[in-house]
């Protein structure tokens, strides 16, 4: 059982990358993702969320208009594509998952992490 996140690369500023939450053991259907980052030095902080149904969305106001997130639970799948990437996007994020749909979830399950790194 295991949440497994990927897709993290050096990028550009202005650079696109799409990340990937696969779930294997366990179905995602009946849980909302949170995904979360953390930079160097710095405490870990909530990017977004999704809905079990992928019918409610939420995002950080530092990557509103930039980033999106989506799933598809037929491939027990979720995604986060990040468009105009800038360096203070540079972090390791990860992706959770859990019963309720908000950051104060109690997320049963938790990815390993991809390193995002934004720089010229």
């Amino acid at each position: 059982v295991q949440l497994q996140a990927s897709g993290g690369g050096l990028v550009r500023p202005g650079g696109s990358l799409r990340l990937s939450c696969a779930a294997s053991g366990f179905t995602l259907d009946y849980y909302a993702i949170g995904w979360f980052r953390q930079a160097p030095g710095k405490v870990r902080e909530g990017v977004s969320l999704v809905s079990s149904d992928g019918g409610t969305t939420y995002y950080a106001d530092s990557v509103k208009g930039r980033f999106t997130v989506s799933r598809v639970n037929a491939k027990n799948t979720a995604y986060l594509q990040m468009n105009s990437l800038k360096p203070e996007d540079t972090a390791v994020y990860y992706c959770a998952a859990g019963p309720l749909f908000g950051w104060d979830n109690d997320y049963d399950y938790w990815g390993q992490g991809t390193q995002v790194t934004v720089s010229s």
